[in-house]
Parts: C-alpha cells; structure tokens; sequence
C-alpha cells in the first residue's frame, strides 16, 4: 500500500475503536500477548476462593473474569467505573443476581464495612484504605497489576521517548510495601515482563486508542510520521515488538 491507502485503512481502524466489556476480538490474530505469564492468576484466585466467601471483583470490565470463576452469584458484588463497560455489566451481571454497582476503583467502595471476604482485582485501581474498610479481619485481597513499564517501547514509538509515564508507581516492590504499612500479610507475589506483538499497523492502533490511559493523546493524524515508521519496522521485521510489565499481590489483612 502507498501513504495514501494506509492513511485511509487506518483512519478507519482509528474510527472502529470500541469496545464492549474486554473484547480484543477485534484484532485476534494481528497481535500476541501475555500468553506466557509464569502464573495463572485464575488458578490463583482459586487456590484461595472457597464455595461460600462473600467476594467482591473490583473494576470487572465486563465481567469475563468473574464469570469465569463459577461462584454463587448470591455471594457476588462486583464495581466497574469504565464507562462504555457500566452499561454492559448492569445488563450482563445484574439480570444473573450479581450485586452490580457502578464505582470506580479509587471512590469511596459502596459497601458496608468488613463485608466482604475476599476481594479480587484484576488490572484495576484500588485504594488501600477501602481495601481494609470493606474486608473482614483475615480477608484476602488478590490483584494482578499492570506495571509502570507496560507497552512503553510502542507508547515511545507512536508518542516520542519524552511520553509521560502515567502510572510511575506501578511497581511489585512498592505495592507490596503500601500494603504491608496498611496491616496486610503478603501470602505471595510475583513480577514479569513479557513481549507484546503486532502483525498489523492497524492492529496497533486500534489499540492504542481502546488503551487511551497509556498512549495519551494519540490520534492517527497527529501521530502519522511515527506510524510510518512502524509500518517501515514492520515491512523490515515483520513484527513490531514492546513487553507487557505485569506483577500480581495475594493478601491478608490482620
């Protein structure tokens, strides 16, 4: 394709980025990531969730991951604050019995205290002192976070190497501390980077967009002579490649 044509498919690609709950089908088979992560955090998760907890999913998306752990929808809150997600989740997770509520991570949670015996969050925001409120004493809290570097080399490709790093804080060895000064036990922990692939400029571009809290301001037209050189690592390498910074925490709150 000229400039001209990879102009307009990716135009295009910049006008079809949506999204409901988590889907990346959108772009199967033009990408790969996170596929070899050293820990399975739904096995995690289920190490430590037993029939009867009263469990909270925090920031659910669309509510995939929670679903995908079969627990008894009576014994189910969950939050979600996205909001091309809320609409979906109150028509999804409301109609199963699950006490749906729309909250950011970082809000005050709307729950009563020490209401909840485990609390799972998967890529989400969260405030400590919210953590400890709404979890029972010896309550769990289980997250796997997406790390300070993650996509940096693809943000610094379409952006410029002087893109702000949004979420500087975002690191295993921090996070443990914050929740160890807050009275909580760490049961284990992990970190990892891991490459993140791109077959397609487009590809890459849808999302960046639906990824908009890392790639700041990104626009195809702002950003085109950045994307022609993508397209240029591309055509050279066949792939356009970054890593994918992941870590994940297991809690208890004493």
């Amino acid at each position: 394709m000229n400039k001209e044509q990879l102009l307009y498919k990716w135009l295009e690609e910049e006008k079809n980025s949506q999204i409901k709950g988590w889907d990346f089908s959108h772009i199967y088979g033009k990408y790969e990531e996170e596929d070899d992560l050293p820990w399975d955090f739904y096995e995690i998760v289920k190490k430590y969730l037993s029939h009867d907890m009263k469990l909270l999913d925090m920031e659910t998306g669309g509510g995939e991951f929670l679903l995908s752990l079969e627990h008894p929808k009576h014994l189910i809150s969950a939050i979600e604050g996205y909001k091309p997600n809320v609409e979906y989740c109150k028509d999804v997770l409301l109609p199963l019995g699950i006490d749906f509520k729309e909250a950011d991570g970082l809000d005050k949670l709307p729950f009563e205290d020490k209401q909840f015996d485990i609390v799972t969050n998967k890529h989400g925001d969260y405030r400590i002192t919210e953590l400890k409120r709404v979890l029972k004493n010896g309550g769990l809290f289980l997250t796997q976070q997406v790390g300070a570097q993650n996509d940096r080399e693809l943000v610094e490709l379409l952006l410029s190497k002087k893109a702000i790093c949004p979420f500087p804080n975002q690191y295993l060895n921090i996070k443990k501390k914050e929740l160890e000064d807050n009275h909580f036990e760490i049961l284990e922990s992990g970190e990892v980077y891991r490459p993140i692939k791109f077959y397609d400029v487009g590809a890459l571009i849808w999302f960046a967009k639906i990824i908009e809290w890392e790639f700041v301001g990104f626009s195809v037209k702002s950003c085109l002579e950045n994307l022609y050189k993508a397209q240029e690592i591309l055509e050279k390498n066949g792939v356009i490649e970054g890593r994918i910074h992941r870590f994940y925490i297991v809690a208890r709150k004493n």
